[in-house]
């Protein structure tokens, strides 16, 4: 048998072993009977009004979803996303054998129950997990979700949150119409939308040796580029600045004093061109991130597939895919973009902070910023806290801890052309150690 063969084997044991794990987390739900996950709702009210299993109903509201994906794309339809078909039907009526494995489970409290619904949480993160590593296919929800998405250019995120609560309402709806109550759809279904897709991502990140498994060893590239001899010839520095420091100001100078090329607005353009994105876009979605714990809660749709992420990330990889070009060809100052963590392998860079009271900055905006609006305290805390929340959320680290940087400036004390003195005389200093 080919490595191509065993690794294919592999993936569908990986396919049929998840599918089936995750009819068990489904049936986990179900005896919680707390609420079950947004996908089960409706085929579980369903199932209490109608002469079909749950397994049976779950079985054809996939092959509504498989049509819906056929309607909207038509001709360019692949029909190796039939492969979906077999799997919904295996999945279905795994459903119906694991509520015959658990029928004896009979929750006798309210902590039981909430346990459970836990548990059924878990598994089913488990199940999912193993079906998005296998790689063989989406369950039609999820690839309806990704046909939106790429049709319409919509982001994959906002769309399988939309289909999430449709499915939700439609649950509502159907329950208090065939049954004359609220059925199905309670805190353990708030639980489920929240907790699921984080507990994917904390599964992978735990269990990397089962993507390792399934990958086939020969499609590796081995990572053999040397970032230390990459950057060996180049010069950085990188500017991380509260706003209205002066930071881009100090930067420039900076460069021009040391005949090196600045990069800071260039880096939007240069993003532009790579992704298709606007510039507006871009401006409005890097380097500021309103709430972290809210971000990762949206972030965590995407761990239902392989193949979409979150517009942020990809904003901030290929911007750090641009930087690391840049500071191998040429020297440079770079201001932003959590630059001080990207290049963390550079040999020769250096990182400053710049910040400064807030008097001075709300002054700087007002007077030189040339701003529609004025600019208040409370504006700039806002800004403060963006910026923070992006850095956190992709180095796990404090934007503004001394921890992470060579020098730590205060632009109030100084103004902007003489805090850039300043760090060139730092710079010179630090070079001479290195001599």
């Amino acid at each position: 048998m080919t490595t191509l063969n065993i690794t294919y084997f592999k993936r569908i044991i990986a396919l049929t072993v998840g599918l089936f794990i995750m009819s068990v987390g489904v049936a986990l739900s179900i005896k919680a009977d707390i609420g079950v996950s947004p996908i089960s709702c409706v085929p579980y009210i369903y199932s209490l009004r109608f002469p079909l299993s749950i397994g049976e109903l779950m079985i054809l509201i996939n092959v509504l979803f498989m049509l819906m994906q056929m309607a909207i794309l038509r001709r360019n339809y692949n029909l190796i996303q039939l492969v979906q078909l077999p799997a919904i039907i295996f999945f279905g009526y795994c459903i119906d054998t694991a509520m015959v494995l658990v029928v004896n489970i009979e929750p006798t409290s309210y902590i039981v129950q909430f346990i459970l619904c836990l548990v059924s949480c878990v598994v089913l993160a488990f199940g999912i997990f193993l079906v998005v590593k296998s790689k063989l296919t989406y369950l039609p929800v999820e690839g309806l979700v990704v046909v939106i998405a790429q049709t319409f250019k919509k982001e994959f995120g906002k769309v399988k949150i939309s289909m999430d609560s449709m499915m939700v309402i439609t649950g509502i709806v159907s329950s208090f119409f065939f049954l004359g109550e609220l059925v199905g759809i309670r805190e353990g279904s708030i639980i489920a939308a929240l907790s699921i897709g984080v507990l994917i991502k904390f599964i992978s990140l735990k269990l990397p040796m089962i993507e390792k498994w399934l990958t086939d060893e020969s499609s590796q590239k081995p990572n053999v580029e040397d970032l230390s001899i990459k950057y060996n010839n180049t010069f950085v520095l990188t500017i991380s600045r509260e706003f209205g420091s002066g930071g881009h100001e100090i930067g420039k100078y900076i460069a021009k004093e040391l005949g090196i090329a600045f990069y800071d607005k260039d880096l939007i353009d240069l993003t532009a061109q790579k992704t298709g994105y606007t510039k507006e876009y871009i401006e409005e979605n890097e380097q500021k991130l309103t709430n972290s714990l809210l971000y990762e809660l949206y972030e965590q749709n995407f761990n239902y597939v392989n193949d979409e992420i979150p517009p942020k990330d990809a904003l901030f990889l290929i911007q750090s895919k641009i930087i690391r070009d840049i500071c191998a060809k040429e020297s440079a100052v770079i201001v932003g973009r959590c630059a001080n963590f990207i290049l963390k392998d550079h040999p020769n860079c250096i990182n400053i902070f710049v910040h400064a009271n807030m008097d001075y900055r709300e002054k700087r905006i007002n007077t030189q910023y040339n701003l529609n609006t004025t600019f208040t305290k409370d504006d700039l805390k806002t800004i403060d806290i963006k910026r923070a929340n992006y850095c956190y959320h992709f180095t796990k680290k404090e934007w503004n801890d001394k921890e992470n940087y060579h020098l730590y400036i205060d632009s109030s004390q100084y103004g902007s052309s003489k805090s850039g003195q300043k760090v060139l005389e730092f710079i010179k200093i630090n070079q001479e150690k290195k001599l």
